[in-house]
């Protein structure tokens, strides 16, 4: 399997522009040629381009130097020295461009396609055919080409998603990304088998469909690094709606309603704006007959605070068509306001 690597750091610089030439026009029958130094060509530019069918920045993990060839070096006989080529970098859609010595965002690369210059190639120098006056008709001196500029730059990857599914390690996240989606993360009986991110394209009919993502569970704590930590909450920073998935749990202090609560808190603890998103909470494992028959119980509960708990079984499918009815909504309501996130049915979203 790919590793996933959604941040990293690398140095970029342009190419050197070619220098300009001094050179004077020698042929037969001319006995005063005059300035002939042609001009250097500019130096590539180091481009990056989103590219959707990326989903990590592994590229970059074992080189971090970049640097776009020179420009050519002028000729004689009004000669131009070629343009250096540009050095494309494919990224995957998603990615944020900062400047490292600064902090400032530079770019934010979201549709696929999209470029952005990261590092220009230095201007070529000037040949001494630009240099002759009416004083001076055989000048002697050319310009240098201009220096590439150089910047050292962090790329920060997060993930372009519609729903982005949070939980508790071992809630199902993973077996109901992959019974609504074609994505086929790990799936065992151990806490923290989503070790990455997964995303998933639901498609309900020709024109509807929606990007899921299922980060790894969440723990107290994960807004200060806890657990697998913040490192992926930033990858739900961009969806419409979350999915707060729960269940029945064994362990002493942990009930649904209780795991809920503290997930909100630790999303709002890591960014305030993420607790306030649409939300569809959802109780799995309703296959099994403990956690069915305290369904409507618990619904009784949640619905005292204004929640609506939808009971699922991700294992079997059992309710799944009333999920993925209630996202929808849920991604309609989300568009019609402004919300975060990419893509609902053939439409484009800010």
């Amino acid at each position: 399997m790919t590793a996933f690597v959604d941040e990293t750091r690398i140095k970029v610089r342009g190419g050197d522009g070619g220098a300009g030439v001094v050179a004077f026009r020698r042929e037969k029958f001319v006995p005063k040629g005059g300035p002939a130094g042609g001009d250097g060509g500019d130096g590539g530019s180091v481009i990056l381009r989103a590219d959707e069918g990326l989903s990590t920045l592994l590229d970059f993990r074992y080189r971090h130097d970049y640097q776009a060839p020179a420009g050519e070096r002028g000729g004689s006989k009004d000669k131009y020295g070629r343009k250096g080529q540009d050095l494309l970098l494919r990224v995957p859609a998603g990615t944020e461009v900062y400047d490292q010595a600064s902090g400032d965002l530079l770019a934010d690369l979201r549709a696929d396609g999209e470029r952005f210059v990261v590092a220009r190639g230095g201007k070529g120098g000037r040949g001494n055919i630009h240099f002759a006056t009416s004083t001076d008709r055989a000048p002697r001196r050319a310009e240098p080409g201009q220096p590439g500029e150089e910047r050292a730059i962090r790329l920060e990857l997060k993930l372009l998603a519609d729903v982005g599914l949070v939980g508790f390690p071992n809630v199902g996240k993973s077996s109901l990304i992959a019974r609504i989606s074609a994505a086929r993360p790990k799936i065992a009986d151990y806490p923290f088998t989503t070790l990455i991110p997964n995303l998933g394209m639901v498609r309900l009919s020709d024109d509807r469909s929606f990007v899921v993502a299922d980060v790894p569970g969440l723990i107290p704590g994960a807004h200060q690094g806890a657990g697998l930590g913040h490192r992926f909450l930033r990858h739900l920073e961009r969806t419409r709606v979350l999915v707060h998935m729960l269940d029945l749990t064994s362990i002493p202090g942990r009930t649904p309603l209780r795991d809920y609560q503290a997930l909100r808190r630790e999303l709002a603890l890591y960014d305030p704006d993420l607790a306030g998103r649409p939300e569809v909470v959802v109780l799995n494992k309703v296959d099994l007959t403990a956690t069915h028959k305290k369904l409507p119980a618990l619904q009784q509960l949640f619905a005292k605070r204004g929640l609506t708990l939808l009971g699922v079984s991700a294992a079997t499918g059992k309710g799944i068509k009333d999920l993925l009815a209630a996202l929808w909504t849920a991604l309609e309501r989300a568009k019609a306001a402004g919300g975060q996130g990419r893509t609902i049915g053939h439409e484009t979203a800010p």
